[in-house]
């Protein structure tokens, strides 16, 4: 089965909304979230808002999804960069994430026969430059998601 991945470029601040960051960017985010709004138990906060460009675009290996996310956002490198020197300055920043699920039955998805092959990939130049200039931070998350029953 193939794994269940998407990407995303985040700009996260616990003081300056992602409505702010838009106004500043001139670029609508795909996702945000509010500091604050999100509550499972007293305790679960999201701490930041956040202003997120996301690529889930099945059957993409990693490197395509960012490709898509650069293509938005490469002509936008210096306002992104002066922002997120701004963010960084009071606790923010900027992130590119990839998530990534394997062994994920539940989320099993028709077609996935004819998906190509998802393991592996690269950075290129451009990507990394990208980062360098904007100040922006490479999270990947990877998660087995076979219960303790399917481990043989």
């Amino acid at each position: 089965m193939p794994p269940d991945q998407y990407a995303y470029f985040a700009l996260f601040s616990r003081h300056v909304s992602a409505d702010d960051m838009t106004s500043q960017l001139g670029i609508s985010p795909d996702e945000v979230t509010v500091r604050g709004s999100r509550f499972t138990e007293p305790v679960t906060v999201p701490v930041d808002h956040s202003w997120m460009v996301v690529c889930r675009e099945p059957g993409l290996r990693v490197d395509e999804q960012i490709t898509r996310i650069l293509d938005r956002l490469q002509a936008h490198t210096d306002r992104i960069a002066d922002l997120t020197r701004h963010l960084a300055g009071t606790g923010g920043g900027a992130v590119l994430q990839v998530v990534r699920r394997f062994n994920d039955t539940d989320r099993a998805r028709p077609g996935t026969a004819d998906v190509p092959n998802l393991l592996g990939w690269h950075l290129d130049r451009r990507v990394l430059d990208f980062l360098g200039a904007t100040g922006a931070a490479l999270d990947v998350d990877e998660y087995d998601m076979a219960g303790d029953n399917d481990a043989g």
